[in-house]
Parts: structure tokens; C-alpha cells; sequence
């Protein structure tokens, strides 16, 4: 949520207990990976382990390190960065898909008003853990599909292919925007879309396209049967770098201790359902921070209203057009009865024509808008084009 963090235990335990903190021991469950010169894996080893941190830092610490070569221990950490990058290398040569989206935050008053927003950004500090949460979860999830020939229930993480259907309307879009894209294999399909990302880098307009083909995807859910992951191109995958706020991480944990000297089964069907239940909790708290970041968005346009903003049409109706306003990322909804003409929808929904003019508004047209108002409530914004 934007003004607060729910946690999944009690604070005692995840702010405590379970939290490293610098100078303290603390009982945990480690993935210990040996690379060679040439960055392949040669050993790894899962286990329970005693750490006792000697510094914490903050992402921003770290990232100061990296980009000056200098620092509380900058040869570990150049060195890690180093191995994550060839990580990251890789795993995009093997189809991994590059969704990086922009996602605004926003500095709050003592009342928890937002005053200030900002677009978050991702740099080699957020990548280096990133890269390394996903070998661990991979390499958990491979040892227990691998035990033995006799199956052990287990909890993956698993990611299904795209909705054709959806992914062809997408390409439609795309083509109108001037990129093409090969849908006949999984493989170019990721390609493709990874090529979309990084037009998206370098033109503005073209940004919109990144949610949209976030929802041609499937989505990721938990599963005792094991099909691979295709947005990250992994045959296993599991979670099991953050049991302080996942519970699935929390059973992976279980599971693989219980088998790391012997061979524990569990009741599948139970695990299952469990799979299920954690799946539905996991897409339930997502709205919830999502309809938060909304709720903020319409709160700081609210104190907007009148003023002027520069947009991009993200969306098309029969009643109007969306649009989403650059910087903060809101979007609002501007009607057609607010213009000064009637406009008719093209079936594809990409476009609409004045009937009066035959002037022609179309996704991902930049606009400038208007703010008319901001419901809370609904959290809603509506808007009017200003007309040249």
C-alpha cells in the first residue's frame, strides 16, 4: 500500500527475529553457489546456516559504490555485480522477458496527503538482488523436481504461455504503432516482445504499450504441477528468497529441509489447494496496492483541477478516450460529448473519427488535457482535450 506495509507476520518476528540486522547472529536457510572464471556454476549447496551480517546497506549506498568504485566493501560488491550481469546476459539469450515497467511513488504529509510524486527507478543495486533471488529460487526449484525419479510434491512457481487471442490484438496495436512482431513460436514471441521494451525505452509514446502487453500475458501463479516459467524462461522455478513475506516461501522452506538427507512426501492434493488459496490471497493483495496507487493518483490531481497536463491516449471507448498524463501516470477518462465534435469508434478500437471534420484520434496520440475532476470516491478522473 502507498502510506503503509502490511506484514505478513508479526512485527516482532519480520522486523526482528527474522530480519538480519548488522552484528547479530541469526539462524537461517542459505542457497551457496562456487563459480568458475568463466562465471558457470560449479558447486551449489542448500542448507541451514548461522549469519552474522557485518554492515546493512541501503540500495542507494549501494549504487553509489557501484557507479564510483569505491566504498565499504566495493570488491564484493563489483564482484557480485559482475556475476549478475552475466546472469541477467544470460537468461535474456535463453527468452527471458524484459517487462520493466515505470511505477510512481509518492511522498506523503503527516496526513498521509500525497504531495510529491516520483517514478521509481530501477538501477544495478535492485538488479544485483533481483538476479540473485532468481538463481536461488531456480536452483531450489530444480533440485526438487530432480530428487528422485519418484515425484515429491513441491510448491513452483509457474507462468503459462500467452493468450493468443490477446496477443494477436496486441500485435494489431503494435502494428499501428509501427513495430511488428513474429507470434509463430514461444521463442519469437518473447523476442518480439523484448524488442517492443526496447523501443519503449527510447520513445515515450510508445511506454503505453507496456501494460497492455503485461495483460496479453498469463498470469503467474503457484502450482504443485510444474510447467515452467516463460515470461523468465526457466523449466523450474519456485519462491523461497522471502519467507518473511511470502507464504509460499515459507512451505518451500519446509519442504526442502525436510528433504535435503532423506525423502519426505507430502499430501499433494493438500499442497494443491494451499497453491490455490495463496494464488487467490497473492492476486487480491495486487488490487489492493493497485487500487492504492490509483486512489493517490486521483488524490494529487485533485488538487489539479483546472490546471493543464500532457498525455498520451492509452485507451478508447464508445463515450470517449483515456488518457494517461506523463510523469504521474494517471489516467482519466475524456468524453466525447466534452469535444467539439461527435466522434465514432473503428471496430478495432484503435481510432476514432470526427464525423463532422473526419479528424482522427488514435492510441497513443500525444494530448494536452485539461483536469475537470477527480472523484475519490470512484477514483476517477475526467478530463477535456485542449483543441488546438
Amino acid at each position: 500500500m502507498v502510506d503503509r506495509v502490511c506484514p505478513m507476520l508479526p512485527e516482532r518476528l519480520s522486523n526482528g527475529l527474522c530480519s538480519l540486522r548488522p552484528h547479530e547472529e541469526k539462524l537461517t536457510f542459505s542457497a551457496v553457489f562456487e563459480f568458475d572464471d568463466k562465471y558457470n556454476i560449479v558447486k551449489k549447496w542448500f542448507g541451514k546456516t548461522i549469519i552474522h551480517s557485518d554492515r546493512r546497506f541501503a540500495y542507494e549506498e549501494v549504487q553509489d559504490i557501484l557507479e564510483k568504485g569505491e566504498g565499504d566493501f566495493v570488491d564484493e560488491l563489483m564482484k557480485l555485480n559482475q556475476i549478475a550481469h552475466h546472469l541477467r546476459k544470460k537468461r535474456f539469450k535463453d527468452g527471458s522477458i524484459n517487462f520493466e515497467t515505470d511505477e510512481v511513488r509518492f511522498k506523503l504529509d503527516e496526513a498521509g496527503v500525497p504531495i510529491e510524486y516520483y517514478v521509481k527507478i530501477r538501477k544495478d543495486a535492485h538488479l544485483l538482488i533481483e538476479d540473485f533471488m532468481l538463481l536461488a529460487n531456480r536452483s531450489v526449484a530444480e533440485y526438487m523436481a530432480k530428487k528422485e525419479s519418484l515425484e515429491v510434491p513441491y510448491i513452483y512457481r509457474i507462468h503459462d504461455l500467452p493468450n493468443m487471442d490477446k496477443l494477436e490484438d496486441f500485435a494489431a496495436f503494435a502494428r499501428e504503432l509501427g513495430i511488428k512482431m513474429q507470434l509463430d513460436t514461444p521463442k519469437n514471441i518473447a523476442k518480439s516482445l523484448n524488442e517492443v521494451v526496447k523501443k519503449a525505452e527510447q520513445d515515450e509514446t510508445l511506454k503505453l504499450l507496456m501494460p497492455i502487453a503485461i495483460r496479453t500475458m498469463a498470469k503467474a501463479e503457484y502450482s504443485t504441477d510444474n510447467i515452467g516459467h516463460y515470461g523468465l524462461s526457466f523449466e523450474y522455478y519456485s519462491h523461497f528468497t522471502s519467507p518473511i513475506r511470502r507464504y509460499s516461501d515459507v512451505l518451500a522452506h519446509r519442504v526442502l529441509f525436510d528433504n535435503l538427507q532423506k525423502t519426505v512426501r507430502y499430501d499433494k492434493a493438500n499442497f494443491e489447494a494451499q497453491c490455490k488459496h495463496i494464488s487467490t490471497q497473492e492476486r487480491k493483495a495486487a488490487d489492493a496496492e493497485r487500487q492504492s496507487i490509483k486512489y493517490k493518483q486521483v488524490e494529487y490531481m485533485k488538487r489539479h483541477i483546472g490546471d493543464s497536463f500532457e498525455g498520451i491516449i492509452s485507451g478508447m471507448l464508445e463515450r470517449g478516450v483515456f488518457v494517461e498524463i506523463k510523469g504521474i501516470m494517471a489516467e482519466g477518462m475524456v468524453s466525447f460529448d466534452k469535444m467539439s465534435e461527435s466522434f465514432e469508434l473503428e471496430p478495432n478500437r484503435l481510432r476514432a473519427r470526427g464525423r463532422r471534420t473526419g479528424k482522427v484520434l488514435k492510441m497513443g496520440d500525444a494530448v494536452k488535457v485539461r483536469i475537470l475532476s477527480a472523484d475519490l470516491e470512484r477514483r476517477q478522473i475526467e478530463m477535456m482535450l485542449e483543441e488546438s
